[in-house]
């Protein structure tokens, strides 16, 4: 494989637009590029965001978030192609849907779901009707079929092939009424177990899930409210409790040392949230540790 190549993907259509879609100009003005060398590969618009919630589906913005996905998957195939590697910078993470359809249409890969939340409600349940509460539910073909079934290609990864990290919502998640992830074949290490076990033990355990004959490689989707609030704070759900910048990074490199990940992205970290930058500043940091010695 080549180096990284970023893509822009500031879409919010998942979420709200009150910050989130600056991420990638937040992470850039922080030297990203420079820290990984990375090629700067484009920027995907999305389409305009709608705030009232669809009838049929009881989403937001449910065809512009296939529109969107399809159009994100064409330009992840394009870095792909080249031989390099996709680093999506978000947005909501909706996002991940681009680079999951875009690795449905080669092959059979799994996904490193890294998120202090599950994202595993259905529309019903979410209160607000955001798809950025139900990506992880959408990507592995739980929901209406304009979101969930991209292209006839439903689901685009498989349960045993999606490792869930460090989600901490669970009681929030069952008071709201959520779809229970721990009822599939997705394997669940919460932030407990990663407590329990200690991040090096959880971390291998994720990448035997992972790194498997039947498997082409994975991706791996990063929201930044996996961190512990007390140093992520620059998110719109807050939650108490999460990694350490040193248990991140610790699972990225075990991540990308395994050579299967194919690509990655980031979402969820709100530059509005962050008035200095240093929050910016300090997740540069530790991707460029974590990233940097791929290439």
């Amino acid at each position: 494989m080549g180096g990284y190549a970023i893509l822009e993907a500031p879409s919010v259509l998942g979420l709200f637009p009150r910050g989130v879609e600056r991420l990638p100009e937040a992470l850039l003005d922080a030297g990203l590029a420079d820290a990984l060398g990375a090629r700067h590969a484009g920027q995907v618009i999305p389409p305009p965001y709608d705030p009232e919630r669809d009838s049929a589906t009881n989403m937001l913005n449910p065809t512009a978030i296939r529109d969107y996905s399809r159009t994100l998957a064409d330009a992840t195939s394009e870095v792909l192609d080249s031989g390099e590697i996709p680093l999506v910078l978000g947005g909501d993470c909706t996002v991940v849907l681009g680079p999951m359809l875009a690795l449905r249409r080669r092959g059979r890969y799994g996904l490193l779901h890294l998120d202090g939340h599950a994202d595993f409600y259905q529309p019903e349940a979410d209160p607000n009707g955001e798809a950025a509460s139900m990506d992880l539910a959408l990507a592995t073909g739980r929901g209406p079929d304009v979101v969930a079934d991209l292209e006839g290609k439903r689901p685009l990864v498989r349960d045993d092939d999606v490792v869930q990290f460090a989600r901490r919502d669970a009681d929030t998640a069952a008071e709201f009424g959520s779809q229970r992830i721990e009822d599939t074949g997705i394997r669940m290490i919460d932030l407990q177990e990663v407590r329990r076990r200690g991040v090096e033990d959880a971390a291998h355990e994720a990448l035997e899930q992972l790194v498997r004959p039947e498997l082409d490689g994975f991706w791996i989707h990063l929201d930044c409210d996996v961190l512990d609030d007390a140093v992520m704070p620059a998110v719109d759900y807050r939650a108490p409790g999460g990694l350490t910048w040193d248990e991140l990074e610790h699972v990225l490199r075990v991540a990308i040392d395994s050579r299967h990940a194919v690509g990655f992205d980031v979402t969820i970290f709100n530059p509005r949230l962050d008035g200095d930058g240093s929050i910016a500043r300090a997740l540069v940091d530790c991707l460029g540790r974590s990233l940097g010695g791929r290439p």
